[in-house]
């Protein structure tokens, strides 16, 4: 097994280290057919789709990467943390790797990611989909303020020891909580041991300094990839509302709001979100066939 994963963590047996300048990737990969990428949101890893990967490689090869500083990638640079640097690098692992993904699935501000790589790959992908879509910056005072503190948080080197020293699984369950998911022991469990990782916590401390989505969002017009939004109603994170109105703005896409379910909707829904990907993703559907409203 890869040196650093631990060995009960999810899929470790997909589990590969790759060098990509400037970061030493870790990512899991499986399946056979066309390529297919998984991005995970801030503060999570690859750990998230562990329920999806399954389903979703019975028919493509699945790619599932832990971002930059997060998970058990580690950061080569950390400058590289933001929107455009990090998906310039995930460009590049790309082709490290010789893969080409057809579609892109992104979770909250995996989401943003996958939109900007739409925009840079070539080839480009065909369908990119997000979940739960982080595609807002904070507003008024809170835009400034919340990147001032990321920035002071990730300028102190102790405070990722401390946060990594001190959180306790109450307290990791409280977080988890507050997104509107509700996830078992097991998934609470595996978010508790990232934020007892140092590194992680500085990582995600690094991509929330370093997070700006003004350039993204004047472009959304611009991207003409096939796009589908799905969102949790119970989502405390980010308003459904959010990718609802990024669909109104895009020429191709499409909104679905759940029923249920949280921030974290594919890891409470698995079963359901995986089926609703591989529709998306069926050649054999016409764009009429995404799923609406």
């Amino acid at each position: 097994m890869p040196d650093g994963v631990p060995p009960d963590w999810p899929h470790v047996e997909l589990s590969r280290i790759v060098i990509s300048p400037p970061h030493c990737w870790h990512l899991q990969m499986t399946g056979s057919g066309p390529d297919l990428l998984l991005i995970h949101g801030a503060g999570g890893s690859a750990h998230s789709w562990r329920d999806l990967i399954a389903p979703l490689s019975r028919s493509h090869r699945v790619l599932a990467i832990d971002l930059p500083g997060q998970g058990f990638t580690r950061l080569g640079a950390r400058t590289r943390c933001g929107l455009n640097p990090m998906s310039a690098d995930i460009a590049r692992l790309l082709d490290t790797l010789n893969l080409h993904p057809r579609a892109i699935v992104g979770h909250s501000a995996g989401a943003a990611i996958a939109l900007r790589l739409a925009q840079i790959l070539d080839p480009a992908p065909a369908t990119i989909i997000g979940i739960n879509a982080a595609l807002e910056n904070f507003p008024g005072v809170a835009g400034m303020v919340f990147p001032l503190i990321a920035k002071a948080l990730a300028l102190n080197p102790l405070t990722g020891r401390v946060v990594a020293a001190t959180i306790t699984y109450r307290a990791t369950e409280r977080l988890i909580s507050g997104t509107g998911s509700h996830l078992t022991p097991e998934g609470i469990e595996l978010y508790h041991r990232l934020l007892r990782n140092k590194s992680h916590v500085a990582g995600t401390l690094s991509m929330m300094e370093q997070w700006s989505l003004d350039d993204l969002l004047k472009d959304l017009p611009e991207i003409r990839q096939r796009v589908c939004f799905m969102t949790g109603a119970e989502d405390l994170a980010v308003s459904p509302r959010t990718s609802e109105k990024a669909a109104e703005r895009m020429p191709n896409a499409v909104f679905r709001k759940f029923p249920d379910g949280g921030h974290l909707l594919h890891e409470e829904w698995p079963d359901l979100v995986s089926a609703e990907i591989l529709k998306i993703l069926d050649p054999t559907d016409p764009p009429s066939a995404l799923p609406g409203v």
